[in-house]
C-alpha cells in the first residue's frame, strides 16, 4: 500500500507540473490551483492500475536513454540521406522479430521507443506470442535488414536489463489473465 500511494503522490505531482506548465510561469496560486485540478482529476477520472512486475535500475535506463537518441540520430540521418541522395526511393518492406519481453507495460514502452526511431513503425504487435510486425523504411540491402534486427535486439536487451531482470521478476496476480481464454474450438471434448 505504501508504494501506490508514493506513486499517486508521483501522478499527482505530475499533474500539477502539466498545470504549471500549461499556465507558463510558476507561482503560488498555480502551484495550489495544480494540485486541485490534479487531485480532482485523479478522483473522477482514475487510470487502470498497471501492474509493475519488476524493479527499475537506474544505469541500465540510462544507458537506454543514451541509445535511443543515438539511435534517433542516426536513422534521422539515413532517412535525410535517403530523401536526399538522387535514385529510386528505397525499397521498404515489413519485418517481424520476437521480443523476450515478460510485460505488458515493458513491451509498451518498448513498442513506443520503435515507433519514435524514424525509419520505423509498429504495424501490428502479437501480445501472445511477442512478435511485432515493424515496417521499416531501408530494406534495399543485407546489412540495413541485418542493421534493423540488431537495433531492435540491442534495445530489447537494455529494456530487459533495465526494468525485466530474471533477479527481480515477480510476475503480479494480473499477469496475463486477460491472455487466458478458453478456446471455442475444443468445447464439448473431455
Amino acid at each position: 500500500m505504501k508504494r501506490e500511494r508514493l506513486l499517486q503522490f508521483g501522478a499527482l505531482l505530475w499533474l500539477m507540473a502539466v498545470w504549471i506548465l500549461l499556465w507558463g510561469n510558476v507561482s503560488w496560486g498555480n502551484i495550489l490551483g495544480g494540485l486541485a485540478v490534479g487531485a480532482l482529476i485523479m478522483v473522477l477520472m482514475p487510470l487502470p492500475r498497471v501492474p509493475v512486475e519488476g524493479r527499475v535500475h537506474v544505469l541500465p535506463l540510462l544507458r537506454l536513454a543514451m541509445m535511443f537518441v543515438y539511435y534517433s540520430l542516426q536513422s534521422s540521418l539515413q532517412i535525410a540521406y535517403l530523401a536526399l541522395r538522387p535514385g529510386p526511393p528505397p525499397v521498404t518492406g515489413v519485418l517481424r522479430y520476437q521480443l523476450g519481453i515478460k510485460s505488458d507495460l515493458v513491451l509498451t514502452l518498448c513498442i513506443d521507443v520503435l515507433n519514435l526511431i524514424p525509419g520505423t513503425m509498429v504495424l501490428e504487435i502479437d501480445q501472445v506470442r511477442r512478435i511485432v510486425y515493424v515496417h521499416v523504411l531501408d530494406m534495399g540491402s543485407q546489412k540495413a535488414v541485418s542493421q534493423f534486427y540488431r537495433t531492435v535486439a540491442q534495445l530489447e536487451r537494455l529494456f530487459v536489463e533495465a526494468f525485466e531482470r530474471d533477479s527481480d521478476w515477480k510476475p503480479s496476480p494480473w499477469h496475463n489473465r486477460d491472455l487466458q481464454y478458453d478456446d471455442p474450438t475444443q468445447e464439448g471434448s473431455s
